[in-house]
């Protein structure tokens, strides 16, 4: 009996023992606070659903995108062009302004004065090609001078109507030297000769005709904002819609040929991108958007997205 109470006394004790040091073991250790460190967050990654043979590597359509604004609440950017230096320029319908974004995140006024600027061109000798959205005109202001002069007024007229708004978007086809230019109010797209004497009418009946580009085999492509889609116009002048939109703003194509189109309808807001392979719709970006407006893209791949109510400009980096 003593043995059987002194063996349940020693394995009462080694018991006793055990468990304290397994409740110190695991006692947060509380007495010396870890210091709080201030770090910056890396920029968000956006991953599209994408088809499984995309991947980051070049000629094949990017996976994942970084996103970085450039311009934050300081402007109001709605179309956007590269000057022949490779920077970023961009209208401000609401000041009738253009102006450039440098390199250190300054920005340097360029023209003022006009009357609702919006679509914007380079030409080759680096005059600056302008859609007068108020005056449904074409302006060109050539270098070194510090005012504009009409190159041509527009037969559309411009009025307080649903989507009757004058000229937006515009293109230069480097296929044969044009330019293209939607004529909003009406529902025309013409192709004008460098020097505004020649109009030629390339499609009619489009709701509202807005952005423009025109791909490597001539094909013109026009975002038609009321009419939620995309009018695609071959050199031999037939004409396809491509749907699928809520009410496209702009277009514009990446070096894999997929459409990049910003759609400006409230209840999508986005920039969205077509793959070329498989005409699947792909969202990548709509976080922060409020009137996503301008769109381009350069030689790296970097898309670039203005928004003149977020008062924004973005831009996606492949990651």
């Amino acid at each position: 009996m003593m043995k059987k109470r002194a063996t349940f006394l020693c394995s009462f004790l080694l018991l006793c023992l055990l468990a304290f040091s397994s409740c110190s073991q695991s006692s947060s250790p509380s007495i010396t606070p870890t210091p709080t460190r201030t770090t910056v967050a890396p920029a968000p990654t956006i991953t599209p659903v994408v088809s499984p043979t995309s991947s980051n590597t070049p000629g094949v359509t990017p996976l994942h995108y970084k996103t970085r604004v450039l311009v934050s609440g300081r402007h109001r950017p709605d179309d956007l062009v590269f000057d022949p230096q490779g920077r970023l320029v961009f209208s401000d319908f609401y000041a009738g302004t253009v102006s450039r974004l440098n390199a250190d995140g300054s920005i340097t006024l360029l023209f003022s004065g006009l009357a609702g600027p919006e679509g914007m061109v380079y030409l080759p000798d680096g005059t600056l090609i302008v859609a007068e959205q108020r005056t449904n005109r074409i302006l060109q202001i050539a270098p070194g001078r510090s005012a504009p002069a009409v190159l041509r007024s527009l037969p559309g007229t411009p009025s307080a109507l649903a989507c009757k708004d004058g000229v937006d978007g515009i293109a230069f086809d480097p296929t044969n030297n044009t330019l293209i230019i939607p004529d909003s109010p009406i529902g025309n797209v013409y192709r004008m000769s460098l020097d505004g004497k020649t109009l030629t009418l390339l499609a009619s009946g489009i709701v509202r005709p807005v952005g423009a580009t025109v791909d490597n085999q001539g094909n013109v492509y026009v975002a038609d904002e009321c009419g939620g889609a995309v009018v695609r116009i071959t050199p031999a002048g037939a004409t396809t819609r491509i749907g699928g939109f809520g009410m496209p703003d702009d277009v514009v194509f990446d070096a894999q040929g997929n459409m990049l189109v910003i759609d400006l309808k409230p209840s999508i807001h986005a920039l969205i991108r077509v793959l070329q392979a498989t005409g699947v719709h792909q969202t990548l970006l709509s976080s922060g958007l409020i009137e996503p407006q301008g769109l381009v893209i350069d030689v790296r791949g970097n898309i670039y997205v203005s928004d003149d109510y977020a008062d924004t400009i973005t831009e996606l980096t492949p990651a």
